[in-house]
């Protein structure tokens, strides 16, 4: 069996880290950074759906929201026909703060494919999106209370 999950895990938890000390200085911690971007490029967008495109659960996607909520950097909004629903917006300064985290991510891109040529760069990130589609499944499942058999 091949070790490709070990790899992902050690490539996603190095960039976390880097990520975490960059982002520090800014009041950014423990992957806020992840959900500001999804809020800062969806703006309106509610925490459920952050949660499922990051693929947490709702309550690490709430503790993060809130924090980023209290230290500025977003506001929840009532919806206009359904009170109970908030949507999520980008203030002032996310905003400012999201095109420094956006030039991290490219940065990182760039040194990730550092020594590929185009077309390796585009199959990885096909058999990438196919593997996590494929685990999606099994996220789906788990999330709904399922046990996977091994």
């Amino acid at each position: 069996m091949k070790g490709i999950l070990r790899e992902i895990g050690m490539i996603a938890r190095a960039l976390d880290s880097i990520s975490n000390i960059e982002f520090k200085e800014y009041d950014l911690t423990k992957g806020q950074y992840l959900y500001l971007v999804r809020i800062c490029e969806n703006p309106g967008i509610i925490q459920e759906k952050v949660a499922e495109m990051i693929k947490v659960d709702r309550t690490t996607a709430a503790r993060a929201i809130k924090k980023l909520e209290i230290n500025g950097f977003i506001e929840k909004r009532e919806d206009k026909d359904n009170k109970k629903i908030k949507k999520l917006f980008p203030t002032e300064k996310g905003k400012t703060v999201y095109p420094l985290i956006k030039r991290e991510h490219d940065h990182s891109n760039r040194v990730a494919l550092e020594g590929f040529s185009e077309s390796e760069a585009d199959i990885l990130v096909d058999l990438l999106q196919r593997a996590r589609k494929n685990i999606e499944k099994d996220w789906e499942y788990v999330k709904k209370g399922n046990k996977r058999q091994y």
